[in-house]
C-alpha cells in the first residue's frame, strides 16, 4: 500500500512540475504576402473552410484551445503543428515553385477525397473542421480550378 501511494504522490510531482516546462507557440498575427488565401485570392467562403480545418496545424497562425496550456498534451500539439507545417505552410505556399504547388494541390485534393484531413482527432475537438460532402466537393472544385491555372 505505500508503495502505491508513493507512486502516486510522486506521479503527482511530475505532473506538476511539467506544467513549468514552456512550448514553442505557433502564433503570429502577420499575414505574410505568400500567404495561400491572399495568394489565390480565395472567396470568403473558401477562405472560411480552409482557415477552420487546415490553418491550426498548416499556417503561422495556429488558434490553440484551452487545453494546449496543459502538459504533456502541449508538447504532442506543438510536434503535430511542427509536422503539418514542413508537409504543406499555407503561410509560405507563394515560395514553393510552381511545381511544387500542383503537387500540394494534388495532396490536398486527395487526402481531402480519402478523408485523409483534417485527421479524425483534429474533427472531434474542432467541430467546424467537420465538413460536409457538398464543402468539400466545392472547396476541391475551387482547388482544382487554382491548380489548372498554374
Amino acid at each position: 500500500m505505500k508503495r502505491i501511494r508513493k507512486a502516486i504522490i510522486l506521479t503527482f510531482i511530475v505532473l506538476v512540475g511539467i506544467q513549468f516546462i514552456p512550448t514553442t507557440r505557433n502564433q503570429s498575427n502577420e499575414i505574410l504576402p505568400s500567404d495561400f488565401l491572399l495568394v489565390t485570392e480565395a472567396p470568403q467562403n473558401i477562405s472560411k473552410m480552409i482557415k477552420s480545418a487546415c490553418y491550426d496545424c498548416h499556417s503561422n497562425n495556429t488558434i490553440y484551445p484551452w487545453y494546449n496550456k496543459l502538459q504533456p498534451i502541449s508538447w504532442f500539439l506543438e510536434d503535430h503543428i511542427q509536422e503539418g507545417k514542413e508537409e504543406l505552410n499555407f503561410s509560405t505556399y507563394d515560395e514553393y515553385s510552381k511545381r511544387k504547388k500542383k503537387s500540394k494541390l494534388k495532396s490536398i485534393l486527395s487526402q481531402i477525397k480519402d478523408d485523409e484531413m483534417p485527421p479524425s482527432s483534429y474533427k472531434i475537438m474542432h467541430r467546424d473542421a467537420n465538413l460536409s460532402k457538398e464543402e468539400k466537393d466545392i472547396l476541391m472544385n475551387w482547388i482544382s480550378d487554382i491548380r489548372s491555372n498554374l
